[in-house]
This record gives C-alpha cells, sequence and structure tokens, in this order.
C-alpha cells in the first residue's frame, strides 16, 4: 500500500521506567491520534502490574493498541508484531498523518521499521524436547548444546541468554541451518516517514524511577497477581523480571525483602540492556522526558 509521503509514525524508546507512556501520550494528544504499543510483554491480557501496563485512566485518555491484546499463550513474537503493527499503522492512518509507537522491546521496534528475515516454523515436538532438556539440565547444557551444535551463533549469539539459545538450538534442530543464515540485514523500505526519539535519564534518577515502580507494584498487588498466574509459569513470558523473583517468593527460595531487591537488580541491568540496544542505533534522537517541548519541537521541524 502506498502512502502520502508526509505520513508519520513517531516512535519513542528507551529503558524501563524512564518515562515513555507519559510522554507518548502528551504527543498523541498534540498530534491528534492513537498509540501502538511496542512491548513483549504488555500485549498479554493476563499480565498487568507486573509488566507496568499503563493505567487505565491513561487508557482513556488516549487510545492504544497491542495492549492486552493477546492471550499468554499465543506465540506473539517480533514476526507478529511487525505484521500486526504495519496493519494498523495502515489502519490508522486513513484517520491521521502521524501514529505514535512507544516501548522498550528494541527487537520489535526494528522489525517494524526494518523487517524480518522469516524464519521456517519449527515443530512443536523439538520446542518441547529442548524446553524440558533445558528445565532439566540447566543453562551449561543449553550453552554447550549450542556451540556444538551451531558454533556460528554461539561465538557471535547472547550465550547468557537462554530463550536466544533455545530459539538458535530450535531452528538449526529443525531446519539443518544457523538462526544467522535467516539474517541478511537487508532493510525493507517502508512507504512512510518514521521518526526516532530516545528517551534517557542520569543513571541516578533512572535507578530511582526503577526503586518506586517496583515498590509500587508490590503495593498494588504484583503477589496476587502472580500467585493467579501460577499455571501459566512454565511459559516464556513469565520467565522475565518482576515474575520470576515472585514465584521464587512464593516457593519459599527468597524472602519478601530478597525477592523485592532480585527484581529492583535485575530490572536495573535489564534497562541498561536496552540503552545499549538502542544506542547502537544512530537514528534514535536522544531526549529527556522532561524535554516534551523540545520533543515536539523537533518532530515538527524533521517533516
Amino acid at each position: 500500500m502506498n502512502l502520502p509521503l508526509h505520513k508519520t509514525v513517531i516512535i519513542i524508546c528507551g529503558p524501563t521506567a524512564v518515562g515513555k507512556t507519559a510522554v507518548a501520550i502528551s504527543l498523541a494528544k498534540q498530534f491528534d491520534t492513537e498509540i501502538i504499543s511496542a512491548d513483549s510483554r504488555q500485549c498479554f491480557k493476563e499480565l498487568n502490574i507486573g509488566v507496568a501496563r499503563p493505567s487505565e485512566k491513561e487508557l482513556k485518555e488516549v487510545r492504544h493498541h497491542f495492549i492486552a491484546s493477546h492471550s499468554i499463550s499465543e506465540n506473539v513474537n517480533a514476526v507478529i508484531f511487525e505484521q500486526y503493527a504495519l496493519q494498523k499503522v495502515n489502519e490508522l492512518f486513513q484517520k491521521y498523518d502521524h501514529v505514535v509507537m512507544v516501548g522498550g522491546t528494541g527487537l520489535y521496534i526494528k522489525a517494524f521499521c526494518e523487517g524480518l528475515d522469516e524464519i521456517p516454523p519449527v515443530e512443536d515436538s523439538i520446542r518441547k524436547n529442548i524446553t524440558e532438556n533445558y528445565e532439566l539440565h540447566g543453562l551449561l547444557w543449553l550453552q554447550d548444546e549450542v556451540k556444538k551444535k551451531d558454533p556460528e551463533f554461539f561465538f557471535a549469539g547472547e550465550i547468557k541468554n537462554p530463550q536466544r539459545m533455545m530459539r538458535a538450538l530450535e531452528v538449526i534442530e529443525s531446519t539443518g541451518k544457523s538462526i544467522l543464515d535467516f539474517r541478511k540485514n537487508e532493510k525493507m523500505k517502508r512507504d512512510f516517514k518514521i521518526i526516532k526519539i530516545g528517551l534517557e535519564l542520569p543513571k541516578q534518577d533512572l535507578h530511582s524511577n526503577i526503586n518506586a515502580r517496583v515498590d509500587k507494584m508490590i503495593a498494588l498487588g504484583l503477589i496476587e497477581e502472580v500467585r493467579s498466574l501460577t499455571s501459566y509459569r512454565h511459559l516464556n513470558a513469565l520467565q522475565t523480571v518482576g515474575y520470576s523473583e515472585i514465584f521464587e517468593y512464593i516457593d519459599g527460595k527468597l524472602s519478601l525483602d530478597e525477592a523485592i531487591e532480585e527484581i529492583k537488580t535485575n530490572t536495573r541491568q535489564y534497562a541498561k540492556r536496552q540503552l545499549t540496544w538502542f544506542r547502537k542505533d544512530k537514528e534514535i534522537t536522544w531526549f529527556s522526558p522532561r524535554e516534551i517541548d523540545h520533543i515536539d519541537i523537533y518532530i515538527r521541524n524533521s517533516k
């Protein structure tokens, strides 16, 4: 679908707890448009407190998409998001000249902006076997398997990220090819303008925001939310910060204070990884979330 060149997607990205939601809502109001979330966990309707989903008040201020749009039992990934977001953008461009996208999932934003090479589907039996072996034998087993079967990925990939390694193992066992063979690094051409805004704060301020957010999650009922998800705890969406630590508390492996401190520490580490990812993108222009007027002027002057 060919769209007029003045159609623009404004992407607001950055680390968790930096203030992306407030900036996105403010910009959506200024440009009289709607928001697409680019968050890999807020899309699950069963997850709320632990993923810092926008409040009901915020969701009523501006219409959001890809929030509580899927079930936790569905397989949602960057390819699914790319398809969803491109379709939604085309729909919204029938009404608006601008669309705001906001989120901290770098791979989802990259997929939307540049496209991803399609990887053949993996048989459920292969995925199940790998997952069971990982749960039984742990990270060292997973690293050893990847090193033996896909050394190219092992020496180039994230060997401390079990999800990425299990994915690499699934692909090579299913296709006989390394997952790297499917990454051609050919950027798709989009028929609309993309403006990327990154939000950042001094480290001390960001860490303060993270600590306050975790305390608020506990006060809002994170423990009860996690208890209600016990039957889903084997799913990838719950092998993440904010949920895995509370499951360890429920299992008696951590005290509540230890679990809370673990969430804060792991969230700070996650925010650091997000910043590392986004800072590699030279198309992002960085602002403080407090500089909303400067962001607005920058966007209007970028046309």
